[in-house]
Formats: C-alpha cells, sequence, structure tokens
C-alpha cells in the first residue's frame, strides 16, 4: 500500500550495488568505514559485500527476499547490508535489545530464511534458535564466531566466493529494508521502506552534508532508522563511516578528535552525556561541520550549551521512522525556535488534528500528521494497522498520523508536547508532561526527569514526577515537589516526586515510559 506524496513524475535510480561498484572503480584506497577491529577502504568493503551478495544468490536469495541480521555495529554488519541490497533482498536489521521470544516472532514474521549473528548476540539466538520456523542451520551464519547448530562464520560460508558482481535491477518500488517497531507485547510492527523512500531521504540528507567529503562518527545502532537516516546516505555518496559497537561519552569524544569528524547523529541523552564529559573542552572538536539530533525533542538548553561550546551548526530533525513526517531545525539560523522541532522540510506538510479527525487552526494542540516525499509502504503483511494509521484531509490527501501531540506556530515551526497515549487526564484537563518537565529541568539539582500519569481515585489520575539529581544534590523530594508546584498552574501540580538513580532508555536513548508506568496500573 505506498502512498508516497509525489515530487515529481521524472526520478530515476541509481541503486546501492550499482553505486558501490561506481565507488570502488573510482575511489578504491579512501578510507570507507572504521570499526573497533581496524579499517577498510573502498576497494576493500565493495569486494567483501559482492562476496556476501554472490553467496546469498548461491544460497537461493532471489530478489526480494528478506535478509537478517543480529548484530552490534561492525565492519562485517555494513557489508552484511550492502551485499544484501546488491544481490537485490532486502534486509532486516534486528534489535539485540529484544527478548529471545520477541526477536523469534520477527524472525519469523519477516519470513527470512538467513540469519545472521554476531557474538555479543549468541546468547540471543540461543534462546530463540528452536522456535525458528524458516531458517535452516546452514542459513545461520556467524559473524566472528561458528553457531552451534551451524558450524559456519562467515569466512566459512564465503570460502572461496568471487569479489566481483552485477548488481541485481532493482526499481523505486522494490523492498529496501524492513525496520521493527520496538514492542514489549506480542510481535513488533514491520515497517517497509522501498527504494523510492530511501532515494529522496538520501537525497535530502546529502543537502545537510552527508556527501563524499563528510567523516560521520556512527554511535547508535544499525536497527534503528536514526541511524541509518546519517550512514546510507555517507555510503552512498562515498563518504567514511567511523562505527562504535556501543556508545561512550568519552569514548565519542576521543574518536571524533582522532578522526577529524564532521558529522554524527545522536540522540537527545547523547548529546547531555557528551556535554556533561568533565574533560569535554579540551578535546579538539574543530572538525565539527554539523550535529544531527533526532528521536526526541532536544531540549533547549541542551542546544544553548552544544552551540555555545561544540564547533559546528546543530540540526534537529523530528520524524517516523515510518516517514510522513519531516522537520527540521537549523539551530544556528532560529536561536528564537529552540523549543520547537522546526518547519517542514522540503516536499512535506504537517498538519494538527483534533479527536474527531478535523484540523485545527495555527496555535491549537492536537495530534500531529504529515505527508512527506518518503513515506514507508506500509507495515508488512500488516494492511489494516497501516489503514489505521492514515488519516485523509479534506481534499483527499493521504497524511500519516504520528500519535504526538503538538502545535504550530504562525512562522510554521512545530511544537512536540508528548505522545499522545502519554498524555494525562486529570480531572477532565489534558496535562502534557513536557510541560511539568521544562520547569522540573529548571531546577540546579535535578539532571533529568519523566513525567507520567499515575491512577488517582480523585482525578482518575494525576501527574508524577520521576527523577534523576546531578550528584551531591541536597534537595528532598518533598522540598521539589514543593518548588515546583509553586511554578505549576492549578491543574498542572504534580501528585508526587520520586527521585531514580537512572531512567530507564531505549538504546536510541528515548526514555520507556511504558515501562515507568507500568508499576502503577497493575
Amino acid at each position: 500500500m505506498p502512498v508516497h506524496a509525489p515530487l515529481n513524475d521524472t526520478e530515476t535510480l541509481e541503486s546501492f550495488g550499482e553505486r558501490l561498484q561506481y565507488l570502488a572503480r573510482h575511489q578504491p584506497r579512501k578510507l570507507a568505514l572504521v570499526d573497533e577491529q581496524g579499517s577498510l577502504t573502498w576497494g576493500e568493503l565493495v569486494a567483501r559485500s559482492n562476496r556476501i551478495a554472490n553467496r546469498l544468490r548461491a544460497a537461493g536469495l532471489e530478489a526480494g527476499d528478506t535478509v537478517a541480521g543480529l548484530s552490534e555495529n561492525s565492519a562485517d554488519y555494513v557489508a552484511l547490508f550492502l551485499g544484501t541490497l546488491t544481490a537485490g533482498g532486502c534486509m532486516v536489521p534486528l534489535s539485540g535489545m529484544a527478548s529471545g521470544e520477541t526477536l523469534a516472532l520477527m524472525i519469523n514474521d519477516c519470513d527470512t530464511r538467513f540469519l545472521f549473528v554476531s557474538r555479543r548476540n549468541q546468547a540471543l539466538l540461543e534462546q530463540c534458535r528452536a522456535q525458528l520456523q524458516r531458517v535452516p542451520p546452514e542459513n545461520r551464519i556467524g559473524l566472528g564466531f561458528r553457531p552451534a547448530d551451524s558450524d559456519q562464520d562467515l569466512d566459512d560460508w564465503l570460502a572461496d566466493t568471487p569479489a566481483t558482481t552485477a548488481p541485481a535491477p532493482v526499481t523505486l518500488d522494490d523492498a529496501f529494508n524492513i525496520i521493527y517497531s520496538s514492542g514489549t507485547t506480542g510481535t513488533p510492527k514491520g515497517i517497509l521502506h522501498d527504494y523510492r523512500f530511501r532515494a529522496r531521504q538520501i537525497r535530502r540528507m546529502t543537502t545537510y552534508g552527508l556527501d563524499r567529503d563528510c567523516i560521520n562518527l556512527v554511535s547508535t545502532p544499525l536497527y534503528s532508522n536514526t541511524t541509518l537516516v546519517s550512514v546510507l546516505p555517507t555510503l552512498f555518496n562515498g563518504g567514511t563511516l567511523v562505527l562504535m559497537a556501543k556508545f561512550d561519552a568519552r569514548r565519542f569524544l576521543e574518536l571524533a578528535e582522532h578522526h577529524r569528524v564532521s558529522h554524527a547523529m545522536l540522540v537527545p541523552v547523547q548529546y547531555q552525556r557528551i556535554l556533561a564529559d568533565p574533560e569535554f573542552d579540551r578535546f579538539d572538536l574543530s572538525s565539527f561541520q554539523l550535529k544531527l539530533s533526532t528521536s526526541a525533542p532536544l531540549r533547549a538548553a541542551v542546544i544553548s550549551d552544544a552551540m555555545a561550546r561544540w564547533p559546528g551548526n546543530l540540526r534537529e530533525v523530528y520524524g517516523l521512522t515510518e516517514g510522513g513526517i519531516s522537520t527540521s531545525l537549523d539551530c544556528a539560523a532560529h536561536p528564537d525556535k529552540w523549543d520547537t522541532v522546526g518547519r517542514p522540510t522540503e516536499g512535506s506538510e504537517v498538519r494538527i488534528i483534533d479527536d474527531q479527525g478535523r484540523e485545527l487552526p495555527v496555535g491549537r494542540t492536537g495530534e500531529i500528521v504529515g505527508r512527506a516525499g518518503a513515506m514507508m509502504r506500509g507495515y508488512y503483511n500488516r494492511e489494516e494497522q497501516t489503514r489505521e494509521m492514515l488519516w485523509r484531509s479534506p481534499e483527499g490527501l493521504v497524511f500519516y498520523r504520528s500519535g504526538d501531540m503538538g502545535r504550530l506556530d504562525q512562522d510554521g515551526f512545530l511544537t512536540i508536547l508528548d505522545r499522545r497515549k502519554d498524555m494525562i487526564i486529570s480531572g477532565g484537563f489534558n496535562i502534557y508532561a513536557v510541560d511539568l518537565e521544562k520547569i522540573l529541568l529548571g531546577h540546579p539539582d535535578v539532571a533529568d526527569v519523566a513525567v507520567i500519569g499515575v491512577p488517582s481515585e480523585q482525578w482518575g489520575e494525576t501527574p508524577l514526577g520521576l527523577v534523576e539529581m546531578r550528584p551531591g544534590a541536597a534537595t528532598s523530594e518533598a522540598e521539589l515537589l514543593d518548588w515546583a508546584n509553586q511554578r505549576l498552574g492549578k491543574a498542572q501540580r504534580l501528585s508526587a516526586i520520586e527521585f531514580r538513580e537512572q531512567l530507564p532508555r531505549s538504546t536510541i536513548g528515548k526514555v520507556l515510559k511504558r515501562e515507568l508506568k507500568e508499576p502503577y496500573w497493575r
């Protein structure tokens, strides 16, 4: 069910496979990537990707077939992704944060017959091996180790496979990748992107400098669209990737200085931890041209700190893995808009609707819907759930529902307030957690905070503040509660404050509010 917003009627496609062969011919000795094990030139990376493509075909991969990978960031994982595309396959990067049961559900759901797993994820493979329905043992390949039931690591499997190949022909409508949404129960939804989605996204991100000359430091996992948004244009344009298998703020700074990094896509919690490093100011970060931020709104105070102390511009990007919504904030150009996530990018449109699906005027709060050049083909094998995500405008245009609450200002800048499902309704009043969180973050002893709704006999639900305090803070829970409530409206007041050593987060830094709320709603 493709619902792309058309940009023009004359789009052409250069496939990743074709582009890789071009890069191998024209810049074989240029550095392609660096990981914890070493480095590869473009000639070496493309040769390894071609060998993987040839071996997948020999093992029966046909055009459009899926290939699943479960690995931390590494050169071999990038080569697997590129080899799958070169062979005409559809890559399915899987999350190492999933349980064995959920992992098996995703592997079976995407219909793959190929599974590549790194040594770090060996235990997860053991948990789900018995539940795998379609992946035969000979197609379970280890990245750096030999799985117990296949006795093949990647090098064994490749053997003497040739390093040259003819890339499979593809069209704009062919499957590129499937990314699974985060989910704690049942099977997460598989978000299917086609070549049109990625081609349009690559074109847009190239304008941000992710080109042949960029050196991109990658510290979020490849199963996240956050990561692929910056990795794919870097690869397509022949730039250089510096891969971190696991994020660490000090190591990020060391790598950035050593490799003269020019670009990085980070999530808000990473900015906080990097800027909080006591040695931050001694590192030479003068090579940075642009930092990108996504996955959650970046707080204005953090933007201010980064713009003051970290060379290069900062651009905030808001969108869905599904596509459809795309806004961007150029922080240098709009210092008065740091509380927003910017304006719709070229070819994109954002509107605000109420609970009945009626469009709301500027300044009113409702659900954010959008349409853009890059829109998923749909949730894999889930047409009904795909339809549920759609909103049709009075003109008959198809928009995607975001599930986020927000508002547009007179200048077209978008402010995000909360997830619709996380909005707190207390005594009939709508309370947006972000408004309360901003107040609490204004206290000098508060390092981070999440406000959630908890049951209340009197009000139905009521806001609770869960707070990480700064080291050495002396403020008590009662003192902080009183301080915050003096600054909040009567209908917004917090019922309580609870201190937490650390708020639970996903691997890309999102606070897991569902996990925080669960104990209170049992």
